[in-house]
């Protein structure tokens, strides 16, 4: 291998990082792959991976060596540009396209605008908080105003995607509009559920999918990224309990205590219909391709009813295993058949499992002693779901072994 050809692949491997990392890839799946693609181009590969640094260390022999460490921030999920990461790595290695035309391609994928636009990523806002509020099983009236809530948080996202100060006070400044607004609401309709409706608000900003890859990578004895993942995670929940207290505090002092009245729970049947409908706001949210959409649904699904199936024998927080394993199982499937990463069905079916709301309920029965839908022994259940959560992946990537590191 000759110095250009040296440079070029280093060229390429380093910017294959970078882009995974900003399209929300966990830290154990990011440096397997790239020790992947390191052996295919024919150089010895070693990473180190956290959600904000990197460390490459590329060798060839003893003359060829590189290394290069990079401050990185934070990724979001990028589902879709995920995928055509993975078909560009898969048309390199096939020999489809040279290392040059590579580059090209991967600049193009990180620099692609959100394919599905303002208009419908302010709508699935609103669908996944009142589809939210369905799966809690409130009322029609949270479900509502809920909705209501989650176009009016998109509308502060939009904002801070145009403005740095806005974005470094987003989380906190979207749950004080929300529980103020709330208070409002309060005032004519005596039926909502205060603490239901704010959570339905911010619930896309609840850290319950970081905290569950933070535990995985812990798992898979990735310490550094799984501590820091979960140390940020709690932070963001912290940030957002505290933005609900001020709302409320604020709100009370403008509107008065407002008088609650029990309303009609809602049938059975409008709790089932949220999972369809959250799980195609999260292929939005989640930014996944369409033609991969249809499996992304039906792993929210698939999630959703084996968990409650198990739940129904063993208990909600053993069937929470049954559902990552089955969901693991059929992602693992998903990948082969597809040849897919993984994590465009896993994701989109383990935010569905994920007690992120519990974890939110849990910090506020602890803070203020106040259960919220009557969750007794919240802080036990956190935990054990947790520990099913992660379970159940370990055990469905032994019974269906991956064949993508993605």
């Amino acid at each position: 291998m000759d110095n250009q050809e040296f440079l070029e692949k280093r060229r390429f491997i380093i910017k294959l990082g970078k882009a995974l990392h900003k399209f929300g890839t966990p830290a154990y799946r990011l440096e397997a792959h790239l020790q992947t693609v390191s052996a295919t181009l024919g150089m010895a590969g070693y990473f180190l991976i956290s959600p904000t640094a990197m460390t490459f260390v590329l060798q060839h022999d003893t003359d060829q060596e590189y290394n290069h460490v990079a401050r990185v921030k934070p990724g979001e999920l990028d589902l879709g540009s995920l995928a055509r990461t993975d078909e560009l790595v898969d048309e390199l290695t096939s020999g489809k396209r040279t290392l040059a035309e590579a580059l090209e391609r991967l600049e193009e994928i990180a620099n692609k605008p959100n394919p599905y636009g303002s208009l419908l990523t302010w709508l699935s806002f609103g669908s996944s908080a009142g589809a939210f509020a369905m799966l809690m099983g409130t009322s029609w009236n949270d479900v509502f105003w809920s909705a209501l809530l989650g176009l009016l948080v998109y509308g502060l996202v939009y904002r801070a995607e145009h403005s740095k100060r806005m974005a470094e006070t987003l989380e906190p400044l979207a749950a004080i509009v929300c529980a103020i607004c709330a208070c409002a609401i309060a005032t004519f309709d005596p039926y909502i559920n205060l603490p239901v409706v704010i959570l339905s608000g911010i619930i896309i900003f609840i850290p319950g999918l970081a905290l569950t890859l933070g535990l995985a990578e812990l798992a898979a004895r990735d310490l550094i990224s799984g501590t820091a993942r979960i140390m940020d995670a709690v932070m963001l929940l912290f940030k957002l309990y505290f933005g609900a207290v001020l709302g409320m505090a604020i709100g009370k002092a403008l509107f008065g205590e407002a008088l609650h009245l029990d309303p009609a729970a809602l049938p059975r049947w409008a709790i089932w219909s949220a999972v369809p409908i959250l799980s195609m706001a999260l292929v939005i949210i989640f930014k996944a391709r369409l033609k991969d959409s249809p499996w992304g649904v039906l792993a929210g699904i698939v999630a959703f009813f084996s968990a409650m199936l198990g739940g129904i024998y063993l208990g909600e927080s053993i069937g929470i295993f049954f559902g990552a394993l089955t969901v693991g199982i059929y992602s693992n499937l998903f990948a082969r058949w597809m040849k897919a990463p993984a994590s465009i069905a896993l994701l989109q079916g383990i935010v569905i499992l994920v007690p992120g709301s519990k974890t939110y309920i849990g910090l506020n029965a602890l803070i203020s002693g106040e259960t919220m839908l009557n969750q007794a022994h919240i802080g036990s259940q956190i935990f054990l779901i947790f520990m099913s959560l992660i379970a159940g992946l370990i055990f469905a990537n032994v019974a269906v072994p991956p064949r993508r590191t993605l």
